[in-house]
């Protein structure tokens, strides 16, 4: 997925929040996920991606990550839900993976809870929905 994107990352629904940008998000999310980029993300074991936005050119990018990091908490909260109000880590996205939310039924032991999130996998080795500008390697290897 290379493209200038800016991206936020959460510790937890609510938690702790990082913002960065990136020419490669795909690589970039893996680094963080991993614990191979050094700083904040690791200290504070920030590693679930709640939110991306992809620019046309980096200098756009970078505007908006700026901006984006002088926003008050919850003007971030709110982009984070408007986009993905499960909070579900959109990694199985951006790799070509699919994600479905089960919301938890009344009525059973699970209900008041937060819903489930079930991943299907079937297709992880398959070339990713996303056209080859966003995929960044056409082998489909990371």
């Amino acid at each position: 997925m290379k493209s200038p994107t800016v991206y936020i990352l959460a510790s937890q629904r609510n938690g702790t929040l990082y913002i960065g940008v990136t020419s490669d998000l795909i690589k970039r999310i893996w680094q963080h996920r991993e614990g191979l980029a050094d700083g904040f993300t690791k200290k504070y074991g920030v590693k679930t991606l709640v939110w991306y936005e992809q620019h046309e050119t980096m200098e756009s990018a970078i505007q908006k990550e700026k901006a984006m990091k002088k926003w008050q908490r919850k003007w971030k909260l709110s982009a984070i839900e408007q986009r993905n109000p499960h909070w579900i880590d959109l990694w199985a996205e951006i790799v070509g993976e699919t994600a479905s939310v089960v919301p938890a039924q009344a009525g059973t032991q699970n209900a008041g809870t937060a819903p489930m999130i079930i991943i299907n996998t079937a297709n992880v080795n398959a070339t990713p929905a996303l056209d080859s500008r966003f995929r960044g390697n056409d082998e489909g290897v990371i």
